[in-house]
């Protein structure tokens, strides 16, 4: 997997209503910013946006999306299973990962929507990422999952959710860096503007940069998982180019 420069993403691969991705030229870096004031994040409705995250000043890019209908009430049938329950691949986007995700889904006879949403978004991070290894997980939770501030080791992660509220993400002037990792009596609070937290909204598609990526040790995109209520539920995907 390449990680310095982007690969063309077909101009057929489109996401939802949004066009495809941009070739790389539109993606090159920018100079590594300055202090913790520069904007560091990316957002708009068009899918050239996320090949910004190759930007060295950017650590997370998002295509804002309102889930269609059909897509919306696809998910939402997954989420009525009495059980929670986690599909995991790795690999490329080929049939038998589609295969695998339809064994996986509670409610098959309404996934068609939701399947095909999870291939184009597996498909599109192999072609930005160059890579046909990709490590897919689309779980169904009843609890936070990482309630706590923390950044990603891994280069990059694609987050969507799809039912529940979106992963919540700081920029940086609202972040103590000293106050990241496991908690202590004397370790600082990460948060330092309650005000600042930013969040995503349901189906938005969001690249997060981590310390993983080259050049970006110590700047990984400080971000958590959002509080449930009790007896709700959430439907998130991730995607790691592996």
């Amino acid at each position: 997997m390449s990680l310095s420069q982007p690969r063309t993403v077909a101009p057929s691969l489109s996401l939802g209503a949004s066009s495809a991705l941009v070739d790389s030229s539109q993606a090159a870096a920018a100079p590594l910013q300055a202090h913790s004031n520069v904007p560091h994040w990316a957002m708009g409705t068009e899918a050239s946006v996320l090949p910004r995250i190759y930007e060295d000043t950017i650590t997370i890019s998002v295509l804002q999306r309102a889930l269609p209908a059909v897509l919306a009430s696809s998910a939402q049938a997954q989420c009525h299973s009495e059980r929670l329950w986690s599909f995991q691949w790795l690999g490329p986007a080929n049939t038998d990962m589609k295969q695998a995700l339809l064994r996986s889904l509670p409610a098959a006879e309404q996934a068609t929507a939701l399947i095909d949403d999870v291939m184009l978004l597996t498909e599109a991070m192999g072609m930005l990422f160059d890579t046909d290894s990709l490590g897919v997980r689309l779980r169904l939770m009843n609890a936070a999952m990482c309630p706590r501030f923390h950044c990603d080791k891994l280069p990059v992660r694609l987050v969507t959710t799809y039912v529940g509220a979106g992963s919540e993400w700081l920029p940086e002037f609202a972040v103590n860096r000293q106050g990241l990792g496991a908690p202590t009596p004397d370790k600082p609070d990460v948060l330092r503007e309650p005000s600042a937290i930013r969040a995503l909204a349901p189906g938005d598609l969001a690249l997060l940069k981590g310390d993983g990526w080259a050049g970006n040790e110590g700047r990984g995109l400080v971000h958590r998982s959002p509080a449930m209520a009790s007896g709700g539920r959430r439907l998130l995907l991730t995607i790691d180019p592996a």
